[in-house]
């Protein structure tokens, strides 16, 4: 019977952690949170469970991420964001997996709410996500905002488990404008420190196309006005990270 490491990086998530760390605990042996130094209730709910809680300036996502991988005590992790549970089936599949672990990594279905609205439709369901792993054979890699696990080996056979992470990333309209605003700004960062270009037909097209893609062929239109919404912002995204890209490339020639 293997043991888990519950993993999660958090700042001011007061809204939903305790809801992460009840879904955890009824899985994972322990829990570890690594904190960016919140300024709400998030470090006073976490005390009140038996987690190791761990101050730690911001280093980045990817860096963040496995740096609190490292303070767990089990090798066999399950990493959640301060705003995602586990679903009960998810619950039960991850304790299924501590007396039948057989893969290096596990991908589970990701399902997002926004303003209220589970959404099933576009980008955002299914949105599988790899989050139970052996930090032996992964780790946290990617750039910026994209961080996902990488397998040490990439051919290695991953498993998929029954269920889903239940995330909760904008409840309102305004909060999730202003995530537009910041991640555009840091995807735009990113791809000038990779050496991408910004010529106008990608800022012509590539936003009609992340749209047409999300709302027409991925049913976006299914899911109503916030189905609308999703979609428009996975257009109006890749419209500002582009844009801001070429001002960068203009800024530094």
């Amino acid at each position: 019977m293997i043991k888990l490491s519950g993993v999660i990086i958090t700042f001011n998530e007061e809204r939903y952690i305790e809801t992460c760390l009840q879904s955890l605990s009824k899985v994972v042996d322990e829990i570890v949170v690594v904190d960016s130094f919140s300024t709400d209730k998030t470090k006073s709910i976490c005390e009140a469970y038996n987690v190791t809680f761990i101050e730690q300036e911001f280093l980045g996502y990817v860096e963040q991420k496995n740096f609190a991988l490292k303070h767990a005590s089990h090798d066999y992790i399950v990493s959640l964001d301060g705003d995602e549970s586990l679903s009960e089936p998810l619950q039960k599949s991850i304790l299924d997996l501590k007396s039948n672990w057989t893969h290096d990594g596990y991908f589970a279905n990701r399902f997002n709410n926004l303003c209220g609205q589970w959404i099933k439709h576009s980008d955002w369901y299914p949105n599988k996500k790899l989050r139970v792993f052996n930090r032996q054979k992964a780790q946290w890699g990617g750039h910026k905002i994209h961080e996902t696990v990488k397998l040490n080996d990439p051919k290695a056979p991953i498993g998929f488990l029954n269920g889903d992470i239940l995330h909760w990333p904008y409840q309102t309209y305004s909060e999730f404008n202003n995530k537009m605003e910041l991640f555009s700004s840091i995807s735009a960062q990113s791809y000038f420190e990779l050496g991408k270009k910004a010529p106008m037909w990608k800022i012509l097209w590539n936003p009609f196309w992340a749209f047409f893609k999300a709302y027409f062929l991925r049913l976006g239109f299914l899911d109503g006005f916030n189905g609308f919404m999703i979609c428009y912002q996975t257009g109006n995204l890749t419209f500002l990270k582009y844009a801001k890209l070429r001002e960068l490339i203009k800024k530094n020639t």
